[in-house]
């Protein structure tokens, strides 16, 4: 009998409150992002501004690198201004005017938009990582009168590269060294080689400034006095005790160079930073003293753009965000109407055990299919289960009808109680617990605790004796029994479980193989085969082989069917294992089962780890 689901565990109620919340958040998520799509594009108009201000910044670093004072820049911002649209102002750095490209509200109090020193770049600005700006050359620029001697090298340099099919060209540095330039690739590494005279020569003029830089660096590290800095042109530092002191310092020198090798980090570090405080120094005669940048809107005199929600626009969020969560509201409950439907009546179905009405291809309509197809996998599981039973019944009931037949015999003195008897009794009570373990391993493979104990075992023993212990058996059918074995394979395998897996199989192929047949047994590496030359398995039984109390005989003898346990068990040990048991077969041609097994613990299965961890 069907009853209505409590409205609070109704898919609609839920589905409403979901709804509502996914409404709330979705208007509040619109919200937020309508707010930072505005605030991004406020960002781009500010990001636009910081590209003029780094255009600004770039001319005026430029001009300040290249002259000792700010006299001559107002042309310049002047005509920035201009082609800018804003304003520019430059002042000192507390705030006096140096120059103005236009009028208007006093930026005292502004923020400045970038500070314009040469010796203290910012990087932020130039994306260098350089803080002194290059042209800013002073007293190690190169006279004219000394680049003749440079130019000669650079064309040398450029003609040993093209000697060797490099090419290239040559430049002039902001301070008056030439440099050559490569223009295609140098795939041998000849560039270091050809202009190695070019990178280490220096004017005299060069040279009298480097030298005073290396004295102020060596004084900035507190260095002895007999130890230099030796600055290159490129401002490269050397570490070197002093000639005339060489003799006095001795083994000294090892330690103190040490400290300020390029491999120690924290030394490198300190030279550097001294080498760059001493050439600013030299330097700042020869710029013009640090200045502060504004680049602002000419009426406003803001440098940047602000965002206001304004009451209006605040009303209007609130009635669009009410009117949204009411049409949300209304929708849901009719979608979930509409969803509930086919959901009732799939209760309805599944209570009455018939086939759940298939609507169509959206979801409900998947469920009903999967509704569908697990009633049919319900039905053919317990058809399955009723079959098992049966057989189980058969199987068990055989020998124990003739344990008790012989017993009756013996009670009424229709048969002796004699060797024959006990004998007879004997096979019939092995034959009963034959099947007992069968289903036994079966039931422990199908909960999970069929136990392996792996170890490293030879496959030409296990195969040896199988053969052994079933060449009788072969003997009597009129089977030939072969085994093939290519080298010495070992597996990680549970011998005893090896051994019942292939006897299984070669049990099996014995069976089913007629007089005069071979049956071979092979290894190869982590393989093994079983091969029989019978009657073979017709194609639509072959994925019936492995299933439990199959036979290829419909009548169920036990003589030519066996119990129908031997197969299933084998592929359950082979999968214990972490390996695949498989079967291809030809009718009338025989059946070849193969046997694969992993060649290391790590591809076991869980249970057979476990075991070979304890």
């Amino acid at each position: 009998m069907s009853t209505r689901v409590p409205l609070r565990h109704s898919l609609v109620t839920r589905l409403l409150v979901t709804s509502v919340l996914i409404a709330v958040a979705a208007i509040a998520a619109t919200a937020w992002l309508a707010t930072r799509t505005a605030t991004r594009a406020i960002t781009q108009e500010q990001g636009r501004s910081l590209t003029e201000e780094k255009g600004v910044y770039d001319l005026l670093v430029g001009y300040a690198a290249t002259h000792a004072d700010w006299k001559g820049a107002a042309p310049l911002i002047d005509k920035r201004a201009a082609e800018l649209g804003r304003r520019i102002t430059l002042t000192t750095e507390d705030r006096a005017l140096i120059a103005d490209s236009g009028t208007g509200p006093s930026l005292r109090t502004a923020r400045p938009s970038a500070r314009i020193d040469p010796l203290d770049l910012d990087l932020g600005l130039t994306g260098g990582d350089q803080r002194i700006d290059p042209r800013a050359a002073g007293p190690f620029r190169v006279t004219p009168a000394e680049r003749p001697m440079l130019r000669k090298m650079a064309t040398a340099e450029l003609s040993c590269l093209r000697r060797n099919s490099v090419g290239g060209k040559v430049e002039q540095l902001p301070n008056g060294r030439p440099t050559v330039t490569l223009t295609t690739a140098d795939p041998d590494g000849i560039a270091p080689r050809c202009g190695a005279d070019l990178r280490s020569a220096t004017t005299p003029g060069e040279r009298k400034a480097l030298d005073r830089l290396g004295r102020s660096a060596a004084r900035c590290l507190n260095m002895p006095a007999t130890f230099t800095v030796q600055v290159g042109p490129g401002f490269e530092t050397t570490l070197a005790k002093s000639r005339s002191d060489s003799a006095r310092v001795g083994d000294e020198v090892v330690p103190m160079l040490a400290l300020f090798e390029p491999t120690n980090a924290a030394g490198a570090a300190r030279v550097r930073g001294c080498v760059e405080k001493s050439r600013r120094a030299m330097l700042r005669p020869h710029v013009p003293p640090p200045a502060l940048l504004f680049v602002t809107d000419p009426g406003t005199g803001a440098d940047r753009t602000r965002f206001t929600l304004s009451p209006a626009n605040t009303t209007r969020i609130v009635a669009t965000t009410g009117a949204v969560l009411l049409v949300t509201i209304v929708v849901t409950v009719l979608v979930g109407r509409r969803l509930v439907r086919p959901l009732r009546a799939l209760t309805e179905a599944a209570d009455r055990h018939t086939p759940a009405p298939v609507s169509g291809h959206d979801e409900i309509g998947r469920l009903a299919r999967a509704l569908n197809d697990s009633a049919e996998r319900r039905d053919r599981a317990e058809t399955q289960r009723r079959a098992m039973v049966s057989d189980v019944a058969h199987e068990l009931r055989t020998p124990l009808t003739n344990i008790r037949s012989w017993l009756e015999a013996a009670q009424d003195d229709l048969a002796p109680t004699d060797a024959q008897l006990l004998s007879l009794l004997h096979e019939e009570a092995m034959l009963l617990q034959h099947v007992i373990d069968d289903l036994s391993d079966l039931a422990a493979a199908d909960a999970g605790t069929l136990r392996v104990h792996p170890a490293p075992t030879p496959v030409a023993d296990v195969l040896t004796q199988v053969a052994d212990g079933h060449r009788a058996a072969a003997d009597t059918a009129g089977v030939r029994l072969r085994t093939g074995i290519e080298g010495d394979p070992v597996v990680t395998a549970d011998p005893v479980r090896l051994r019942q897996l292939v006897g299984n199989l070669v049990s099996n192929a014995i069976r089913h193989t007629p007089p005069g047949g071979t049956v071979t047994v092979e290894a190869h590496d982590t393989t093994v085969t079983v091969r029989d030359t019978g009657i073979g398995i017709a194609p639509e039984n072959l994925p019936k082989v492995f299933d439990r109390f199959w036979r290829a005989d419909e009548s169920r003898s036990r003589a030519t069917g066996g119990s129908g346990l031997g197969l299933p068990i084998a592929r359950k040990l082979a999968e214990a294992h972490g390996g695949t048991l498989t079967v291809e077969s030809t009718p009338g041609e025989g059946a070849t089962f193969t046997l694969r097994l992993p060649a290391s613990l790590d591809a076991l299965g869980p249970s057979a780890q476990e075991n070979s961890a304890l």
